[in-house]
């Protein structure tokens, strides 16, 4: 009988704590929607406040996150529009580290560019927060994410190309587009990007040297 209560309480504290997990990381992911307040200026500061805004308006929702994206960035001008696109092109570019590529080889069991490129994009959807203590240490998504969240974000890469084109009411990309002043000031996370940062990984060695998310993800 003693046995059979010891068994009890020992599953009833695994419900418990995991139960606390999915919480915690629900209480993490999840931002009080706030009345946004425009600056004068388009900094990092004010990049990861439309960031924070569009991760509270969309609910998880990707689509919806896009366009709380574009309904407040149409609010600034277009130079604003465009320094919006150098800071994510900024950030992208310094998310282009072995380890973040790990972290989604772990994650997503597969690296491709395309993939790694939107895995980052996803990384700055997250918010200000998760990306910075990300790119520290990648085993802070282990207890920061949901194991079944979609790690990609494609779409983030054009909201500043229909913000410019509402704001400007251009059909036609030319010239003048965020995408291309960005380029053409040396910050294209493509073709032309930097080489990757930090030190190439083997497959075998990331369940030692990501153990965490290893055991989350895998």
């Amino acid at each position: 009988m003693r046995h059979k209560k010891i068994f009890i309480s020992l599953v009833l504290l695994t419900i418990i704590s995991c139960g606390k997990t999915k919480n915690d990381v629900k209480k993490i992911n999840k931002i009080e929607l706030k009345e946004f307040i425009k600056s004068d200026r388009m900094d990092k500061t004010e990049f990861w406040k439309l960031i924070e805004y569009s991760i509270a308006k969309s609910n998880n929702n990707k689509l919806l996150q896009e366009e709380a994206i574009v309904e407040k960035l149409v609010t600034y001008n277009a130079e604003q529009i465009i320094e919006f696109e150098k800071i994510f092109r900024e950030l992208v570019i310094e998310a282009d580290d072995f380890k973040i590529m790990a972290a989604q080889k772990v994650i997503e069991g597969y690296v491709s560019d395309d993939s790694y490129l939107y895995f980052r994009c996803w990384l700055i959807g997250k918010g200000e927060k998760i990306y910075t203590e990300t790119l520290k240490n990648p085993e802070f998504l282990a207890e920061n994410i949901n194991q079944d969240e979609e790690t990609y974000f494609e779409g983030l890469m054009y909201v500043a190309t229909s913000a410019y084109q509402k704001k400007t009411s251009k059909k036609e990309e030319d010239e003048t587009f965020p995408r291309t002043v960005c380029i053409e000031k040396g910050l294209d996370y493509d073709f032309g990007a930097p080489p990757t940062k930090g030190t190439d990984w083997r497959e075998e060695d990331l369940p030692k040297t990501y153990p965490k998310l290893w055991e989350v993800f895998n």
